[in-house]
């Protein structure tokens, strides 16, 4: 038996908004899918990259979220990684999901789905880079005092 580890922690947005589904046997099965932006180094200039990614919430979790889940809405996920195995006209496929086993509401929405209102959490998440001071190496004086 093999001591492997399979967790995944992403804050990101929401493409779109979650739906809810039941299997046969009545247990909830809520989808969405994850905008996850990263800094990418491109020549001199920094650009963002996007990666999307489909999560899936099982249970009284994801059937009491799903309604807080709409597109542009900023969550953090926490989980592991799942891989879907299927035969399509003979050829093998896989997709690769993130079955999440907590999603916790962060930010407010950038959606027009939310009447142009912004969440009143939201302003911390949103605004903190703005808010730290910046300052470069000019700003200080030459002299250290130590």
């Amino acid at each position: 038996m093999a001591n492997d580890i399979n967790v995944v922690m992403l804050v990101g947005r929401l493409t779109r908004d979650a739906e809810l589904k039941y299997t046969n046997t009545g247990t909830a099965v809520c989808n969405f899918s994850l905008a996850v932006n990263r800094k990418k180094r491109s020549g001199d200039q920094w650009t963002d990259e996007v990666n999307y990614f489909d999560i899936v919430l099982w249970g009284k979790q994801g059937e009491a979220i799903h309604q807080y889940l709409g597109k542009g809405k900023q969550v953090a996920v926490s989980g592991e990684l799942r891989q879907d195995r299927w035969e399509q006209d003979g050829q093998n496929r896989s997709k690769v999901k993130i079955t999440a086993s907590n999603v916790q509401l962060l930010g407010g929405s950038t959606s027009a789905s939310s009447g142009g209102r912004k969440d009143q959490n939201s302003a911390p998440f949103e605004n903190f880079s703005q808010q730290a001071p910046s300052s470069s190496p000019k700003d200080f004086e030459d002299d250290i005092p130590f």
